[in-house]
């Protein structure tokens, strides 16, 4: 498989050993910073519609991103976001992204849940983008089985 990336997206995954309901319990956007190593605080904005989730994340680097809740099920268990503001400013228009969980219900992973996140970007996101995009993200899952595993 070629290390270019030929596309505007991007889709992780991790089988994380722990319960399902240890996992998705952890996937409400003011508690990323419950796991996530990189994030020095996740907040909610206040003054938002009460129609509009939104959330602040500030990365430990200085990075503050306000990040909106697009879908949530908790039927089909996902979450989708986009990030709609950036300091400092991104060098592409925009990402949408999605987490979903499922419980793994046989095999040698029976008992675990299978993760993924994914992102798709606007067509001016880079190559460079991309890479980081997929590096946070398993860095992010790596952390997520951290969290579920203590629970």
């Amino acid at each position: 498989m070629s290390a270019i990336p030929t596309s505007t997206s991007v889709s992780e995954s991790a089988v994380i050993e722990a319960p399902f309901s240890a996992v998705w319990h952890l996937i409400k956007l003011p508690d990323f910073a419950k796991f996530w190593s990189k994030l020095e605080k996740s907040e909610e904005v206040k003054g938002a519609s009460a129609e509009t989730d939104i959330v602040k994340w500030t990365f430990k680097d200085g990075t503050a991103l306000e990040v909106k809740q697009e879908e949530h099920s908790s039927i089909d268990h996902f979450i989708t976001y986009s990030v709609i503001s950036s300091t400092p400013a991104l060098s592409y228009t925009s990402v949408v992204s999605t987490i979903r969980v499922y419980p793994v219900t046989s095999g040698e992973h029976e008992g675990h849940t299978f993760t993924t996140w994914t992102g798709n970007f606007s067509s001016d996101a880079d190559a460079g983008v991309i890479e980081d995009a997929k590096f946070k993200r398993r860095e992010a899952l790596a952390d997520l089985a951290k969290a579920a595993s203590k629970k």
